[in-house]
């Protein structure tokens, strides 16, 4: 993404005049969801002075600082005492979706639910398989590819030591005990990993604005990964 990010981490960059994270802020309140933790690793001293509390969000946002990246199974079990007992949502902080988190708030799962999308073009391989409603470690012909997006329980990370790892391993091993469901979404999702992906997201924005509307109070609590 250089020299995109030369300055700024990902999840600053604008789009439409709108900061990538600033879509999932609003779209998490539209949800209802009103706690949101945001892990913090490169140049995350700039997200702190953009964002504020979340008062401007009707959000409230703690921080969780992670010194060195943790990859993203590190850096939420770093940020599991801010988040509370009960399941939380996650999501990448540098996609970009119009997926209605409501829905997954009020998922009713084992482990973990993820939101899986059609295999965009830069990754055809995919991720996982969903098979029914349970998803299954395999990808290739017939898989889907993971969108970033997911809802947790807390024993999902259980055994789990402070440090760098990934939560892949964690939710491959939760499928091969048949304790991870997903869904397959059909709507609008951008990775946003070359500054060609960037551009194009901006361009199509600037042919639609959503207007963010606020929703009623969500039991979940969220993170969003830098």
């Amino acid at each position: 993404m250089r020299p995109l990010t030369d300055h700024l981490p990902k999840p600053l960059l604008e789009v439409n005049g709108q900061r990538l994270i600033e879509y999932h802020i609003h779209a998490l309140a539209q949800a209802g969801i009103r706690e949101i933790v945001i892990n913090l690793a490169y140049k995350g001293e700039l997200i702190k002075e953009a964002l504020g509390n979340g008062e401007r969000y009707d959000v409230r946002i703690s921080y969780s600082e992670e010194g060195e990246a943790l990859e993203t199974g590190g850096g939420i079990f770093k940020a599991l005492p801010m988040l509370g007992p009960g399941p939380f949502i996650v999501v990448n902080g540098d996609v970009w979706t119009d997926y209605d988190f409501s829905e997954l708030a009020e998922k009713q799962f084992d482990l973990a639910h993820l939101v899986l999308i059609e295999n965009p073009e830069h990754h055809p391989a995919g991720d996982f398989t969903l098979q029914g409603d349970k998803v299954i470690n395999r990808n290739g012909e017939g898989s889907s590819t993971f969108s970033g997006i997911g809802i947790y329980h807390p024993d999902l990370f259980a055994g789990c030591k402070p440090g760098r790892f990934q939560l892949a391993k964690l939710l491959v091993a939760a499928m091969d005990d048949a304790r991870v469901s997903g869904e397959l979404y059909r709507g609008m999702w951008f990775d946003i990993g070359t500054p060609e992906r960037f551009r194009a997201l901006d361009r199509m924005l600037a042919e639609m604005v959503p207007a963010p509307k606020l929703g009623n109070e969500s039991a979940a609590s969220s993170v969003i990964v830098e």
